[in-house]
């Protein structure tokens, strides 16, 4: 425990000097929004290096996610609001309160008691008491797709779901359709909207399928840029270009792509 302290200690110190009288003239002038964008890259960094299964990577990016967060405490405390050891201090409170069958006398059966109870006390808690819906407290900064899943989550608390995933199916179908009629007369608002329809409801199924909608669309980007990778390959080996194709070319390359990658 000593030697972790002392480390955090020494990165706390080495933000600290980096944003003093002496330190980095960008370091100082960074503020909470101006870090927003870093955040989120290093936080989708992290991601990658967990989806790679890259331990030595992960190791780096979580530092780096980490100095973010000291980063950021740090600009709070130079603005007198508040420091890392009360960000640390609210974060170790709340996951003591939250867990009450660990830390205190509570019993719980299964998964779903302890989630019921995480969400009962946390509905309990001051900086929940101001939200008069439900649906409030849903940060609009989360990719579409998560924000969708996590409003979907909260009308299902209520009894305001599907019964089964089956039952999304028809649901799909009939967006799908409604996504023709809107194709046919030509309205964009029409047209986006509808789409806006379909891709809420196949979010809905992949709820119900214990799929994760973000992870699963970032593995067929990735899988999609492998296999045009490899048809890129195939194309200048022959001395060619895509231009040199015609649609039905380019698919027999695309056929041979799929055979051959995951």
């Amino acid at each position: 425990m000593t030697k972790c302290q002392d480390l955090f200690d020494k990165l706390v110190e080495v933000i600290a000097a980096l944003r003093g009288e002496n330190g980095c003239p960008w370091d100082k002038e960074q503020t909470h929004s101006t870090l927003t964008s870093s955040l989120l890259e290093e936080t989708y960094e992290v991601i990658e290096a967990i989806d790679a299964d890259d331990s030595a990577k992960l190791r780096e990016e979580l530092g780096d996610l980490l100095m973010q967060v000291v980063l950021h405490a740090q600009i709070a405390q130079d603005e007198n609001k508040f420091n890392i050891g009360d960000v640390i201090q609210t974060v170790t409170e709340k996951l003591i309160r939250r867990h009450p069958h660990v830390f205190g006398d509570v019993q719980v059966e299964n998964v779903a008691h302890v989630l019921s109870n995480w969400e009962a006390i946390k509905g309990s808690e001051e900086s929940f008491q101001d939200r008069k819906s439900l649906m409030d407290g849903i940060p609009i900064q989360f990719p579409s797709l998560v924000r969708a899943r996590k409003i979907q989550s909260k009308a299902s608390r209520v009894g305001f779901d599907w019964k089964r995933g089956e039952d999304v199916l028809p649901k799909i179908q009939e967006e799908f359709e409604e996504l023709q009629n809107s194709m046919d007369s030509s309205e964009q608002a029409d047209i986006e909207m509808e789409i806006g329809d379909l891709l809420f409801s196949i979010v809905n199924l992949s709820r119900f399928l214990n799929v994760d909608p973000e992870n699963a669309l970032r593995k067929v980007n990735e899988k999609f840029i492998r296999r045009f990778k490899m048809m890129e390959s195939e194309i200048k080996s022959q001395g060619k270009r895509f231009e040199d194709y015609d649609l039905e070319g380019l698919d027999e390359f695309w056929e041979k792509a799929k055979r051959n990658t995951m």
